[in-house]
């Protein structure tokens, strides 16, 4: 079957979420830090994030979503052609974790489709901040795509990350996790989605996680002023022989530090950001891919001019990455500007508004400084217009909604935002049948996709299996304390001890074995 536009009618036919039964309530995370409770909610959109238990992890939280893909729609492992991941929170520098994710699902499934179920089924990590599953995506649409008669194609994208920042960092609050899954088909039963692809890339440093290094000096230092501060008395003189002479000593038995080197690479999970410039690049990374995408719609001639309505009024839906919830209706305004300049709706905002602070060709740092503060203030007063609170209201509103409960599932946001808008569309009895979707993806580092969605007629049957909402009722909150602890790797058993779900159940420490993990699925006790 074909498309309107003569393309092959390829998208998303389903979609699943798994998210952890923990999470930190944001009154609880407010007192735990002194942090005001109304910004965050009322700014920010913040109601609760999802915290990971011991157990669970990357992996675990993609392989529950890809099995609910299979069990929902009676799947045979064996003919699913490929899987691929997107994810930043990945758990090996070489190893995919869509590995450690083929192997829970071969011990679910093996008794029922055989040992080799997955053998023949492409899979691979793809990186690029929170825009990876988008990519991983498109790369997947491409290739369902060239489906023929003989050769059905199946695809299932997933998205899994830890959005974790350091204790006490300006982040911290944005924290969250999940994993996803996204079916991928011919005649797409829930958004068809056409090759019409805005893209901007741009090389900055906004919000990266590096190879940080430390030193065998720094760390016993370190050790050794903190035996001092414990009471340990030690002489600052010895404490100075013992630093100058560790290359020699026995410490290099320690695994890190066995093989001469006097540096190490660590990895951590938290991120280096700041925040005000990622968002300024989201901005602009966004507008400029609004533009690319609205460039290629034009010659591909996917829209009427001749009624003269704006590319954002074409879409009935706008879905967004959202790092948290009220991300979108802060960062959206610049577009909605954009695509309504030279309008009679743009004059009338313009003049409730004020002339747009001029633009400048300084490279001074001053001036670039004030410039981005009248421009933001620019935006914020274009978000308080009843055109842009109408404007979000009906079709950007919807989908953080289960940003507020969930927080920041970087890869994963932008589908738990579509998730959100079609699971509230459905309980308001919406009707979306072949309407347009604007999708908007972002990733650090940076790039931006627009791209678009046509709802298919038979959405409802898929979206009304999702429980999205009723089942986010269902969790466990933990007290700060227990978050700490989870947070820092402290806590020893699982919080919820696992039942019908995947659980990490072992890490290799030494040898070829060392770093290994090892994963079982838990039955339902009783």
């Amino acid at each position: 079957m074909m498309g309107t536009d003569g393309q092959t009618c390829v998208g998303i036919d389903d979609i699943a979420i798994h998210f952890p039964r923990l999470y930190m309530d944001m009154k609880d995370f407010a007192e735990l830090r002194g942090a005001d409770f109304g910004k965050l909610n009322k700014g920010l959109g913040l109601e609760a994030m999802a915290i990971p238990d011991v157990h669970e992890d990357t992996a675990t939280m993609g392989a529950m979503a890809v099995m609910r893909i299979i069990d929902r729609n009676g799947l045979d492992p064996n003919n699913i052609g490929r899987m691929y991941l997107g994810t930043e929170s990945a758990l090996d520098g070489a190893k995919p974790t869509a590995t450690y994710i083929v192997d829970m699902l071969t011990q679910r499934y093996q008794d029922r489709y055989g040992e080799d179920c997955f053998r023949n089924c492409d899979v691979v990590d793809m990186t690029f901040a929170c825009i990876g599953a988008v990519d991983a995506l498109h790369t997947t649409l491409d290739w369902v795509a060239r489906s023929t008669e003989t050769d059905e194609r199946t695809g299932i994208v997933i998205f899994s990350d830890n959005a974790k920042y350091a204790l006490e960092s300006s982040g911290e609050y944005t924290q969250g996790a999940g994993g996803g899954a996204l079916l991928i088909r011919r005649n797409p039963r829930l958004l068809e989605i056409p090759d019409c692809i805005g893209v901007s890339t741009t090389p900055v440093h906004d919000f990266f996680k590096p190879r940080r290094e430390v030193s065998i000096r720094s760390v016993i230092s370190n050790v050794l002023q903190l035996a001092q501060e414990t009471g340990q008395t030690m002489k600052k003189g010895l404490i100075e022989r013992m630093i100058r002479h560790l290359p020699e000593s026995t410490v290099r038995k320690l695994g890190i530090f066995a093989h001469g080197e006097e540096k190490v690479s660590v990895h951590r999970d938290d991120p280096i950001f700041d925040g005000q410039f990622s968002n300024r690049c989201y901005q602009a990374a966004v507008r400029q891919a609004f533009h690319n995408f609205a460039e290629k719609a034009q010659k591909q001639n996917r829209y009427n001019h001749e009624t003269d309505e704006r590319l954002t009024e074409q879409w009935a839906r706008i879905i967004m990455h959202l790092p948290y919830a009220f991300q979108a209706k802060r960062m959206f305004p610049d577009i909605f500007r954009h695509d309504r300049v030279g309008t009679e709706m743009w004059e009338s905002i313009a003049e409730q508004l004020g002339p747009m602070p001029e633009d400048h060709n300084s490279e001074d740092p001053q001036i670039i400084e004030i410039w981005e503060k009248a421009m933001d203030g620019y935006r914020r007063a274009i978000s308080k217009t009843p055109e842009y609170i109408e404007f979000h209201a009906s079709r950007i509103e919807k989908g953080q909604r289960a940003s507020s409960l969930i927080g920041n599932q970087y890869t994963g946001s932008i589908f738990l935002a579509l998730m959100s808008t079609f699971e509230s569309d459905l309980e308001e009895n919406s009707n979306l049948d072949n309407m347009l979707f604007g999708l908007c993806g972002y990733g650090s580092g940076a790039k931006a996709k627009v791209f678009e969605g046509k709802v298919s007629p038979r959405w409802r049957e898929v979206v009304s299996r999702w429980h999205l909402f009723e089942r986010l009722a269902g969790r466990v909150a933990i007290d700060h304390i227990t978050y700490e602890n989870l947070h820092k790797g402290l806590q020893d058993a699982s919080v919820v001890t696992p039942e019908g779900e995947f659980a990490l159940v072992e890490i290799g420490d030494e040898g070829v074995d060392e770093g290994a993990r090892r994963y079982k699925w838990v039955g339902i006790k009783g």
